[in-house]
Formats: structure tokens, C-alpha cells, sequence
């Protein structure tokens, strides 16, 4: 499979797993779609995933989705990788998934564990995605969340998949430092591999091991800081990168409503308003924005603006 340059020397440094903004009558905001997109370009983001978790992607119909999709694309005019998720639970219908998104000019199509599976022993499960891998026109990756997915991957699956050459980019949320090593152990034999940390109050500790990049759910806000991060660790100053590791995770705290994550969606969506991006914060999950988080997140504009909004 020939991988386009322009993928092959941005699949590094910061992504963002792209919130998706909503009108006051929960349709897709365009409007703030543009200005996110030129948001994530100004802070040095390197590509998008849309679809997520964070992006309410599992929640949102079709019409949105392709909606979506295209405001990103036309916006972003190939200045960021484009990915989208496509996890469903048959191969019939993620094939189906990245035909539509690859005919949307989507660059990467990216799995993750089914919703719901029945049989979730290691030959189906890896039968499942390799079904997709041998259909799909674009490169794939996968996002691993872990034991915070509905339905359990088996690790030995995991193995088998990231060695696939069609399988270019692994985000890894899953928290677990055996997945470290499967992650690391699997980019030795599939040389285009690239390994994304996704728990983003831990950077330091993924980026020491040897990951390529950040997958942050928070990218759109904390992508700035994200990128100064990556700098220290190839600078080798480790304890330059804890102190801005600690100034990020106080920030997401601020946000997401503190260690229980009050406020997540609905938090993050409130910053991006008084950052000038979002105009509304609403979510399909309906998080709670309570006046405490809203007094937080404005002090922490007021704090760390040179951070949040460096341009």
C-alpha cells in the first residue's frame, strides 16, 4: 500500500480527537466547525480524528456525520490528516463506514472495539478486522480504550492486528503498560506504524517509552501545551515536561469539572466558547455545566491564556 507523503510527515507530534459543535437545536455549528479547524492549524495540531468518543461520534446520524466531515474538509484544504472512526459492530457495516468517509476525502479510517459483540474470542475478533483491512481503500488505524470499552479486545488480537501493514496509526487510551509493550513490540515489525498516546494526564511516562505522538481529546484545548511537552522530551528536559504536564492536568481538571469529570463535554465546549470558538456547549450526553465549573474555567482563561490561545 502506498502511503501519501503528506501522511507519512504529519503523523507525529500533537492530534486532536475533535469535539464536535452543536447548534442551540443540536445540528452541526459550521460555523464553529471553521473556526475549530483554523483553532487546531494556529496551535500546530497535526491531524484530526473525528468521530470519537470526545467527537459524540457514536451518537450522532448519519446526516450529521457526513455533515461534519465535509466542513472539515472544507475547511482544513489538506493542511491537517483527516481521520474518522468507523467502529461498528460487523465488518459489513465498518466496510460500509469507510467507503462513505474515503468518498468524503477522509484520509485515515480508524476502528475501535465493536459496541456490542458476542463472541469476543481472539480469532473472531481479529477475523473482524481483518475482514475490514482487506476491503477498505485508505490506510486504517485503531483506537484502543481499554477497560473502558463496552466490549474487551483480547491483547492477543491487539498483537496480531498492529502488525497488519494496513494499520498505520494506534491510538492508545487504554492506560495499561502491557499495551505499551504490545504497542512497541508490534511497530518493529510494521516499520509504518505510528503509536499515539490518548491518556492525556499521563504524556511524559508514553513519550519516554518511545510513542510517536499525542491523541488528545483535549487537543483542541491543550494542544499548545501539548506540543511543548513533546519539545522538552526531545530536548531531554524530563523535569520541563512534568512541570507542563502538571500545568496541563490542572487545566483539564478546571474543565472536565474536577476528578470525577463532572463536566466533560459540556466543559470543554463552554472553554471553546469563551475562547471565541463554539458558540454553544451543548452535548447529546447532556453533562451538567454547573456554576462552579463555569467560574473555574474562566479563571482559567484568565490564567493561562498565553497557553490556551499562544496566537
Amino acid at each position: 500500500m502506498q502511503i501519501n507523503e503528506m501522511i507519512t510527515n504529519k503523523i507525529c507530534g500533537v492530534w486532536s480527537a475533535a469535539p464536535t459543535p452543536f447548534t442551540d437545536k443540536m445540528e452541526i455549528d459550521t460555523e464553529s466547525v471553521s473556526r475549530m479547524v483554523e483553532h487546531h492549524i494556529r496551535i500546530g495540531v497535526n491531524g484530526l480524528f473525528l468521530l470519537g468518543t470526545n467527537g459524540e461520534g457514536p451518537w450522532l446520524t448519519e446526516k450529521q456525520k457526513t455533515e461534519l466531515i465535509r466542513t472539515v474538509i472544507k475547511y482544513n484544504k489538506k493542511r491537517m490528516i483527516i481521520s474518522a472512526q468507523i467502529t461498528d459492530n460487523s465488518s459489513l457495516r465498518m466496510i460500509d463506514n469507510a467507503k462513505r468517509i474515503a468518498d468524503e476525502g477522509v484520509d485515515i479510517a480508524i476502528m475501535s472495539s465493536p459496541y456490542f459483540f458476542l463472541r469476543q474470542q481472539y480469532d473472531v475478533m481479529l477475523k473482524l478486522y481483518e475482514d475490514v483491512l482487506n476491503r477498505i481503500e485508505i490506510p486504517a488505524g485503531f483506537y484502543d480504550r481499554g477497560k473502558n470499552a463496552s466490549v474487551n479486545v483480547p491483547d492477543k488480537t491487539l498483537k496480531s492486528l498492529y502488525r497488519n501493514k494496513k494499520i498505520i496509526i494506534v491510538k492508545d487510551s487504554s492506560g495499561d503498560d502491557k499495551k505499551i509493550r504490545i504497542a512497541l513490540n508490534a511497530r518493529k515489525e510494521n516499520r509504518d506504524l505510528k503509536i499515539f498516546n490518548g491518556n492525556e494526564f499521563n504524556c511524559v511516562k508514553y513519550l519516554l517509552s518511545g510513542y510517536d505522538g499525542l491523541l488528545l481529546g483535549g487537543g483542541v484545548f491543550n494542544g499548545f501545551i501539548a506540543s511543548k511537552i513533546i519539545k522538552f522530551i526531545k530536548d531531554k528536559q524530563i523535569s520541563k515536561a512534568e512541570e507542563m504536564q502538571k500545568i496541563m492536568n490542572k487545566i483539564m481538571y478546571a474543565v472536565y469539572g474536577g476528578k470525577k469529570i463532572r463536566c466533560w463535554l459540556s466543559g470543554e465546549k463552554y472553554l471553546l466558547m469563551k475562547m471565541g470558538i463554539f458558540n454553544t456547549s451543548k452535548n447529546i450526553q447532556d453533562y451538567p455545566l454547573t456554576s462552579s465549573c463555569k467560574m473555574n474555567i474562566e479563571k482559567i482563561i484568565k490564567e493561562y491564556r498565553k497557553l490556551l490561545i499562544p496566537y
